[in-house]
């Protein structure tokens, strides 16, 4: 072991890497990004007309600081039930928040209801939600979170997801301790390995819910290792499929690295239908890929570039291209920022289940025929393979916000 004083270039690139992490903790605050705001999306879509209330399960392993589910974690879950309203006038791709102050029932989302619940209690509420519907409304909806989001962050996320994509399921959100201050973005890693467990452990008991059609994964950013991870776990316990109740896995912009998505893959099997949702702009994966010591990450990859696409081709999975798409600079939350793209994932959720395929379907989000670029052969249509409109159909005000 050296001693001593670090030569003078370890300095400047442990320098380096310490900035780096401060702008990528700037550019993903709150990892929901640009849509937490009273702007436009990027493609205008007609607002609601009457209010709304969301109903959601909350599982969460923040450490309970005298409200519901909230603060800092220690590994152990933590179950509430919520309310959001949602107001008339919604623009989708929007999460309506005030500037300051508190929120208003008529203009903003606003949290009405919050309760504890036991776990036994948890378990009997969902099964009590989910009796009586039929179809796609038996199916649940699990979110899980990226990088430095807060409760509430998380909260009214998924709730401006599940009244865009129009999913008449039970949405669960999977919170984790991720909050946190400048320089923490390595250490949120070990937050969510601390979370693991628990995730496992609350995919396999939604599953086992009493007349639950399918469990669908939503995860965006680091929390899509984090799920993933999970879903790995249930496989290696032998439940790769969750005994037929697995449903779609949608990873948006995967804070992954290759390798070990190829891992995690490998032992799902062609028993999951995954679906990634890529962009070539997001600027937040290139900082996370360069603090990895310049590893690529699943999300940044471009189905355009002939090694990429061997890549993905491999994988097994469905591509969706949102590379122009993005209503902001660091382009890190258009799959829920773009009326369009949430609409396609709400498409997806309520398609009938398709065991016959495991091609390759990449979608260019600026349009590319009448199905999109495909890669691997063959595919059934669906819904989701459609081209998004293109920037050329996008009114010019909304071109402005890119």
């Amino acid at each position: 072991m050296r001693l001593g004083p670090q030569p003078r270039k370890d300095r400047l690139s442990a320098r380096i890497r310490v900035v780096m992490a401060c702008v990528l903790v700037s550019l993903v605050s709150g990892c929901m990004g640009e849509g937490m705001s009273p702007s436009m999306g990027l493609f205008d879509s007609k607002p609601q007309t009457s209010a709304r209330s969301v109903t959601m399960f909350v599982a969460s392993t923040r450490r309970d600081d005298r409200r519901v589910g909230d603060a800092v974690g220690d590994g152990g879950l933590h179950h509430a039930l919520v309310m959001v309203s949602v107001p008339p006038g919604h623009q989708p791709g929007v999460i309506e928040a005030p500037t300051f102050g508190k929120p208003s029932l008529n203009r903003h989302f606003t949290l009405t209801n919050a309760s504890a619940m036991t776990p036994e209690r948890f378990k009997g509420e969902l099964g009590s939600h989910i009796s009586g519907r039929v179809g796609a409304d038996r199916d649940i909806l699990l979110y899980v979170h990226g990088f430095n989001t807060s409760l509430e962050e998380a909260r009214l996320r998924l709730t401006q997801i599940a009244v865009d994509a129009s999913f008449g399921g039970v949405p669960v959100l999977f919170t984790w301790p991720s909050e946190s201050g400048m320089l923490s973005y390595v250490s949120a890693k070990e937050r969510a390995t601390a979370s693991r467990d628990a995730l496992q452990g609350l995919i396999r008991d939604l599953a086992a819910v009493p007349g639950v059609g399918r469990v669908h994964v939503l995860a965006h950013s680091m929390g899509s290792w984090l799920a993933m991870e999970a879903l790995r776990e249930n496989a290696i316990a032998g439940h790769p499929d969750l005994d037929g109740k697995l449903g779609d896995v949608m990873l948006a912009a995967p804070d992954i690295d290759l390798g070990v998505f190829r891992q995690q893959m490998a032992r799902l099997g062609s028993v999951a239908r995954v679906s990634i949702f890529v962009s070539r702009e997001d600027r937040a994966l290139s900082l996370s890929s360069r603090l990895a010591g310049d590893r690529p990450r699943v999300g940044a990859m471009d189905p355009k570039n002939a090694q990429d696409a061997a890549d993905l081709r491999k994988l097994g999975v469905r591509v969706y291209d949102l590379s122009g798409v993005s209503n902001g600079f660091i382009g890190h939350a258009a799959y829920a920022d773009a009326p369009a793209v949430i609409r396609s994932i709400g498409a997806q959720l309520a398609e009938p289940r398709k065991e016959d395929s495991t091609s390759v379907a990449v979608i260019d989000a600026r349009g590319a025929g009448p199905e999109g670029e495909r890669i691997g052969g063959a595919q059934p249509p669906s819904p989701m393979a459609q081209p998004l409109p293109s920037m050329e159909d996008t009114p010019q005000s909304a071109k402005g916000l890119r």
